[in-house]
């Protein structure tokens, strides 16, 4: 594992038990924006059952990890992602109760990891492969998950934006524990793989799936939000000026971070600060009502 100077070391990952009262949260909770509401919204659309699926995949390694150290990590990374998903659901009963049905979507997305990239019932060697085909997966996906936390945690257009507190605080609280472990994923592939190939390939498929998903899951949160009635069409095509007004992700970084990740000294800990993810969690109401 890297070290890097002025970065905690040996944390110890740890699941804190947040809850979250989404009685007075808008459901557009970037004022006068559906736009850039929905483009973040996709999130929870995806995150339950992909969630799930991390920490399912990651179980069946734990029998492969001969490092005590990273198989520590591997089951701090398995409690966080738990809480994740069931917060995420939480998010999604208030879009129904609002009036925004968004199981059809859901469903997809569970059949998807569920289903395609769910156990397929092998034995011997090519269940390990489908293992760490899998774990190359997630490693990828949790390449945008940290860059993703680290965006949020740094997105000072969406405070002066007047975007919801309480989802601000769901968003960052992840966001700042996508950054803690954001290592894991990555040192668990080396571990059980490492192969440049995989990695590689496991990156494209990911870049294939989230553009087809979020593109997929804007249209459809534009197009059921009960205010907007489908007056606006979503699609990738608005992520230009959200992202240039700095409310969603801008696609220059997330492209750039794709490059970072096909170098062969490609290293997570590089993207984003652990320092800054445990002073957020040091202050997120969340976080710090489940300490108490």
């Amino acid at each position: 594992m890297t070290v890097h100077l002025g970065e905690p070391e040996n944390i110890v990952l740890q699941a804190r038990d947040v809850r979250f009262d989404w009685a007075a949260v808008p459901l557009h909770w970037i004022p006068g924006d559906p736009v850039a509401t929905h483009f973040v919204n996709v999130l929870h659309l995806l995150l339950p059952a992909g969630e799930e699926w991390f920490v399912r995949v990651f179980k069946e390694t734990v029998p492969h990890i001969r490092d005590d150290r990273l198989r520590e990590d591997v089951l701090g990374f398995i409690g966080q992602e738990a809480v994740h998903a069931a917060s995420h659901d939480g998010v999604l009963d208030h879009f129904l109760a609002q009036g925004l049905d968004v199981r059809p979507f859901v469903r997809q997305a569970e059949f998807m990891f569920e289903g395609l990239l769910g156990d397929r019932g092998l034995t011997g060697e090519r269940a390990h492969g489908w293992l760490v085909e899998r774990v190359a997966l997630i490693a990828a996906i949790e390449h945008f998950t940290g860059v993703l936390g680290d965006w949020i945690l740094n997105a000072g257009a969406l405070d002066r934006a007047g975007a919801d507190p309480t989802m601000l605080d769901l968003l960052r609280w992840h966001g700042a524990e996508e950054v803690e472990h954001r290592h894991v994923a990555h040192d668990l592939f080396m571990h059980l793989d490492g192969s440049y190939g995989a990695r590689l390939r496991a990156m494209a498929q990911t870049v294939t799936m989230l553009l087809s998903l979020w593109q997929r899951g804007h249209r459809f949160l534009l197009d059921r939000d009960p205010l907007v009635r489908g007056r606006i069409k979503g699609g990738l095509r608005h992520a230009r000026r959200t992202g240039r007004a700095g409310l969603t992700p801008d696609g220059r970084m997330l492209g750039a971070s794709v490059r970072r990740y096909l170098s062969r000294s490609y290293s997570p800990l590089n993207e984003g600060s652990t320092a800054q993810a445990l002073a957020y969690l040091a202050s997120s109401p969340a976080a710090q009502a489940a300490l108490r």
